[in-house]
């Protein structure tokens, strides 16, 4: 199946997820936005942290603790064949709660520092950002907050 288009087709709640990690990275100066592999990407200095696809969260966490995150809820491995330690889909049920956002942001950009960057490639101008209304004020993506 072709990966998705952007930004035109995207659901609202994956506008507001994006735009929401989007608020949570805003502090830092060294984030970049793109597509990689059928999602919207965001890397910290130069490295993949976090994408969102369809309402899921895609983190890159330390290797060496992936059995422990491979055990919690709502959590899936990237490649269930084990070639990517330390890759997860978080479902929206994994990161409804303030504090399970918290989490997963915090164990992304913690893991950041030490992840190997990966290089480049340039297939052609930059994709335009993705317009969303949410990004312009407050929101909350949270069921609940702890």
């Amino acid at each position: 199946m072709p990966a998705r288009p952007f930004p035109d087709t995207l659901a609202d709640a994956t506008l507001q997820l994006i735009a929401a990690v989007g608020a949570a990275l805003a502090h830092r100066g060294d984030v970049e936005e793109r597509r990689l592999f059928g999602c919207w990407a965001f890397f910290v200095d130069g490295k993949l942290c976090i994408g969102v696809k369809e309402g899921e969260l895609l983190v890159r966490l330390p290797p060496e603790r992936h059995g422990e995150f491979q055990e919690m809820q709502g959590t899936r491995e990237l490649s269930p064949s084990g070639g990517m330690q330390g890759y997860f889909w978080v479902e929206p049920n994994g990161y409804a709660t303030r504090a399970q956002w918290t989490f997963w942001l915090d164990e992304a950009l913690a893991y950041n520092p030490r992840a190997k960057a990966s290089p480049r490639r340039r297939r052609g101008p930059a994709p335009a950002p993705v317009p969303s209304p949410a990004r312009a004020g407050r929101h909350s993506i949270f069921e609940a907050d702890d």
